[in-house]
């Protein structure tokens, strides 16, 4: 793996194509120098173009030159690559539940280039996107149904989305690069109702990182070898007072948490509020939380879905792969399409629906076989409910009681 490696930042350093545009340019200007003068003068054509003839076959012999050299760059590469991962048959299927809906494909792709701030990319795409649907359209004869316009591209087209994308990616990189809180802190103040609505913290956590911000300063090192920190202190006083004594309801303890702080000041790194104070990922989990409520605003998820969608794959692939190769020893077939026969594990962060397997039939339950709760309290299957009781009194199977399929609820989860 350590070959792979210094061969791939090989490739970044030297297998790159500024040599080769530099060229090109080069030629670009000869033939532009060319133009002009032969527009200014044009009995000097002849002259001009013979002039022009070795210097133009240089360059472009140049160009080959790069190219070749970034040839056999990511030749090695993809050598190594080969060596490293064999090559595997991928998983086959007959069923695949996305083939007839191109359109949400489509509009995940574009969805994550918006999230990724690739608004020229993602212009290009939304528009051969809609050529092609467009096409296929009146090609296939057929019109688009109400739910596929629900999951169309129209809505991503929508120049006040790009400059919420905008804006977030700016408010980041201010975030981030700049440890700027007040974007941020303007934004969330103007979303203040909206985020109250969703019970988030994000304002309060603003405002308290800014707080410790002003009072350890943005320079590295222990605060208490910093200078002028009683100047931070007072800054620090000075904003609690101005903007954060509105969250006193709400978040009492941890502003005297914040204020007690400062009798600590001399000796911050040996108090008990060293954690608070004291945290190298406390821009990065605020960035992440500001990502996670600026995105449920706009009514998407924190994360992009195509990236969820591709990781969980990504996980799920080795388990298919060993799953085919048992199934052709055994001579079975996969018979279900809305269920895997296999448990993937994935990261909890990638769980985002509860599921319920009934306990009697050892399924896991769907929208057509939803559970049911019976009155003692146990759940099962619709359908298990319904072989057991054959529609008169039955008893439960895990305890004593005894109950009608009418008196079970349904759950949603």
């Amino acid at each position: 793996m350590e070959a792979l490696i210094a061969e791939h930042e090989k490739l970044s350093k030297s297998g790159t194509l500024s040599k080769s545009l530099d060229d090109i340019q080069k030629t670009i200007d000869l033939l532009i120098n060319a133009r002009e003068t032969i527009a200014a003068s044009p009995e000097s054509t002849l002259k001009t173009l013979a002039t022009l003839q070795n210097p133009v076959k240089s360059s472009l012999e140049d160009v080959r030159k790069d190219l070749e050299d970034v040839r056999k760059q990511q030749g090695k590469y993809a050598k190594l690559l080969d060596k490293r991962f064999k090559d595997k048959v991928l998983p086959q299927m007959d069923y695949d539940a996305l083939s007839s809906q191109p359109a949400l494909i489509n509009r995940a792709i574009a969805m994550h280039l918006l999230r990724e701030g690739q608004f020229s990319v993602a212009s290009t795409f939304l528009t051969e996107a809609t050529r092609r649907q467009s096409l296929d359209a009146t090609t296939e004869d057929m019109t688009m149904t109400g739910t596929e316009q629900d999951v169309g591209l129209d809505s991503l087209k929508s120049e006040d989305l790009r400059k919420q994308f905008a804006n977030m990616y700016h408010i980041l990189h201010q975030m981030k690069n700049e440890q700027n809180l007040l974007p941020a802190i303007e934004w969330a103040r103007e979303k203040s109702d909206e985020l109250d609505k969703r019970v988030s913290n994000l304002e309060f956590e603003l405002g308290k990182l800014q707080f410790i911000w002003l009072f350890i300063g943005p320079h590295s090192g222990s605060p208490n070898t910093r200078p002028n920190i009683l100047e931070g202190r007072q800054r620090a006083l000075d904003y609690a007072r101005q903007e954060l004594s509105h969250f006193r309801p709400r978040y009492l303890k941890e502003l005297q948490q914040l204020c007690g702080a400062i009798a600590f000041c001399p000796n911050l790194e040996q108090s008990p509020y060293r954690r608070m104070f004291i945290n190298n990922d406390a821009w990065d989990q605020i960035a992440s939380a500001f990502t996670k409520e600026f995105c449920s605003l706009l009514g998407l998820s924190a994360d992009s879905p195509l990236y969820i969608a591709a990781t969980a794959g990504a996980i799920a692939l080795p388990h298919f792969s060993k799953l085919e190769i048992i199934m052709k020893a055994k001579g079975t077939e996969w018979t279900t399409e809305h269920e895997i026969p296999v448990e993937v594990s994935l990261p909890p962060s990638y769980r985002f629906h509860s599921i319920f397997v009934c306990p009697v039939s050892k399924e896991q339950a769907t929208d057509q076989n939803p559970p049911m709760m019976m009155p003692c309290g146990h759940v099962v299957a619709q359908e298990s409910l319904l072989r057991l009781s054959k529609n008169s009194r039955f008893k439960c199977p895990y305890c004593p009681n005894e109950s009608h399929p009418r008196d079970a609820m349904e759950l949603f989860m």
